[in-house]
């Protein structure tokens, strides 16, 4: 709510954008706290970054929004601590310079946040099985060799990210001085969750909106300083917004809109439709000119741009092969068959072999990276999809009656992209007995429906309009 409530502000000019900065201890860059990275790192969580915050007075209510800020940046950004996990820590109680490093679990030993006694690695992993709120993020270091742990010179554990900080440093009401650390797996991530929680909270140090920040030394000594809160340079075109929101707006007019948004924007001084825009730390989103003009369409108001008719008019109107598709699924409904939808990928076994069919790897379009071996192929049948979800419901009463109308993929040269889609319509009954009868029924009723003739034996060859049915091979 705090942010929340900064960024209303500032919308209605009630406030100007805060400025946050770094600040040098006393003794200049020669004084920043220094973390240590060990090589080991790289097999578990390779990137790490960190900062501090000083004199910060908290109040019961800030502490909890501080809490709440890194719970909600777990769950979303972070995804659930996965990419990124946040530490904080009661500086005063700990020693540095700190290090970053990667032990065997038994090899790791502290008092975890709110318990009493020590805990070496594997041990608390059987200790939060039965936490629900920690529980789920076990899996993320379990199987590895190694953990990811932070120390301070006197081999004090601080955490032991993604899953719990210790009891030794833990924060409070009456915390000054925070060291806040992140582990990651994605550096992009790191970077733009680290800014938010400074810019955040720097609100609530003795000197306003100001971070201290740390030297990491890498394992192959290359020192870096977090964080990093420059803003970055943009430009865009006031004609390029005008036409897209259909306002006539200046330079110097969108440049006002955009600082109601946090954004530091002017009119450049060479060009009269360009304007020069800075986008702070805490503004990743903004990534292209359409999230500039996206912003001023905000600040100027979506219900004030003017509604206009389009150059050109269209009447939108169903495909026939949806059209069809309709029809199809509402008769197989009416017949008392139940639609389902399965996943459009599958497993190269499930299209193929499973089917008795070949691949001769002129039809099936293949997944270059596919995640796992359910997901390898784009279907060149409905028919594995059925049969899975007839797999899937066997404890379902018999008879099992369902079918499918969507689409399938094969390779198609001569397609713009080298693809093509074909609609399919497939059904699939399973009772103790076969039930032919049952799924000639079917397909001859919506053949009825769609006006369709059945062919007679003897006139196979010369009939031009109709079906028959003929046996496959397999």
């Amino acid at each position: 709510m705090t942010c929340i409530a900064r960024a209303l502000r500032v919308f209605l000019n009630l406030e100007t954008c805060p400025q946050v900065k770094l600040v040098l201890p006393a003794g200049g860059e020669k004084d920043l706290l220094t973390c240590h990275i060990a090589s080991e790192t790289a097999k578990i969580r390779p990137y790490t970054a960190a900062a501090i915050l000083r004199n910060v007075r908290f109040t019961q209510s800030n502490y909890d929004s501080f809490i709440e800020l890194q719970d909600k940046l777990h769950q979303n950004i972070c995804r659930k601590r996965q990419l990124v996990s946040i530490g904080t820590h009661d500086l005063d109680t700990l020693k540095p310079p700190f290090r970053y490093e990667a032990r065997s679990p038994t090899n790791i030993n502290f008092i975890p946040l709110n318990k009493q006694k020590s805990y070496n690695g594997q041990e608390l992993m059987t200790a939060y099985e039965s936490e629900k709120h920690l529980a789920r993020y076990l899996h993320l270091i379990r199987d590895s060799p190694v953990y990811p742990v932070w120390y301070d010179s006197n081999e004090q554990v601080l955490s032991l990210p993604p899953i719990i900080n210790s009891e030794h440093s833990k924060i409070n009401l009456n915390t000054r001085n925070i060291f806040i650390e992140l582990t990651a797996l994605d550096e992009t991530k790191l970077a733009i969750v680290l800014n938010i929680v400074c810019i955040m909270f720097a609100e609530y140090c003795e000197v306003p909106f100001t971070v201290e920040p740390v030297r990491l030394v890498w394992p192959d000594g290359k020192e870096t300083i977090t964080p990093d809160l420059s803003s970055r340079a943009m430009t865009a075109s006031a004609e390029y917004i005008n036409s897209c929101t259909g306002v006539s707006l200046s330079a110097l007019e969108i440049s006002d809109l955009l600082k109601r948004m946090t954004l530091e924007a002017q009119p450049s001084s060479s060009n009269p439709d360009e304007i020069l825009v800075q986008v702070p730390a805490w503004r990743p989103d903004i990534l292209h000119e359409c999230d500039i003009m996206e912003d001023a369409a905000i600040a100027y108001g979506f219900n004030n741009l003017p509604k206009t008719f389009p150059t050109t008019n269209t009447v939108a109107q169903q495909l026939p092969v949806s059209k069809l598709c309709d029809v199809v699924r509402r008769e197989w409904a009416y017949a008392g068959w139940v639609e389902v939808l399965p996943l459009i990928l599958c497993s190269h076994d499930e299209n193929f072999a499973w089917m008795n069919r070949k691949d001769d790897c002129t039809q099936v379009v293949k997944l270059a990276n596919p995640k796992s071996q359910e997901y390898q192929v784009v279907r060149t049948s409905l028919l594995p999809g059925l049969l899975k979800t007839v797999r899937e419901n066997k404890a379902h009463p018999l008879p099992i009656k369902v079918f499918e109308t969507s689409d399938i993929v094969i390779k198609d040269s001569t397609a713009e992209r080298e693809t093509r889609n074909i609609r399919h319509a497939a059904a699939v009954w399973c009772n103790k007995t076969a039930g032919f009868e049952v799924v000639h029924g079917l397909f001859d009723r919506i053949m009825a429906m769609l006006e369709v003739p059945r062919i007679a034996d003897e006139k196979k060859e010369s009939a031009k309009f109709g079906y028959y049915l003929r046996e496959i091979d397999g």
